[in-house]
């Protein structure tokens, strides 16, 4: 069985390891609302992928305060 002939540096191990640094993830907007989304993802805010919802999306605390007021003020017109 074959043993390793001579010690790794340091630089050749750093320089070995400089291609494992994270990528930055590459975000689009979704066509449907404009959240930003990562590619071939269904939309987290609307639910929406490619054009058509495959997800039924709760709503966010705000968005939920935002309805109730909405229907509030329908109410008093």
């Amino acid at each position: 069985m074959g043993l390793p002939g001579h010690r790794r540096t340091s630089s050749h191990k750093r320089r070995r390891a400089s291609h494992f640094a994270l990528k930055a993830a590459n975000l689009t907007k979704c066509p449907n609302c404009q959240y930003p989304i990562m590619t071939h993802r269904a939309c987290a805010n609307c639910g929406y992928y490619k054009g058509r919802k495959v997800l039924e999306v709760k709503l966010k605390s705000k968005a939920l305060k935002a309805r109730k007021s909405e229907g509030k003020k329908e109410e008093k017109k």
